[in-house]
């Protein structure tokens, strides 16, 4: 079982930046691969970014060159720098870990892109 918290959600000024934590209940050696998804009212849930355990990561269209995917192993966390911050990219943010056999959920931190 792997427990994530998600933080660093809110309400930001396009053009503005915030950063996500996610934070992992297991040893990041125990997951394979860690990653953010949104969904916004009325859409599907989109994969924005992830982060393999070696490293290798993969970001949507959407956010390249905007957004950074990292992780500290020691601290069993991931993080999504969100720079240049859009209307649309207004969602919920989730953080998903994916683990043999399974993957796991956050509940999610609202992020607010204001025009």
């Amino acid at each position: 079982q792997v427990q994530l918290v998600e933080s660093g959600g809110g309400l930001v000024q396009a053009g503005g930046s915030l950063r996500l934590s996610c934070a992992a209940s297991k040893s990041m050696s125990s997951i394979r691969t860690m990653g953010w998804y949104r969904q916004a009212p009325g859409k599907q849930r989109e994969m924005v970014a992830f982060i393999s355990s070696g490293g290798s990561t993969n970001y949507a269209d959407s956010v390249k060159g905007r957004f950074t995917i990292s992780k500290d192993n020691a601290k069993n966390t991931v993080y999504l720098q969100m720079n240049s911050l859009k209307p649309e990219d207004t969602a919920v943010y989730l953080c998903n870990a994916v683990v043999p056999f399974r993957d796991y959920w956050g509940q999610g931190t609202q992020v607010t892109v204001s025009s």
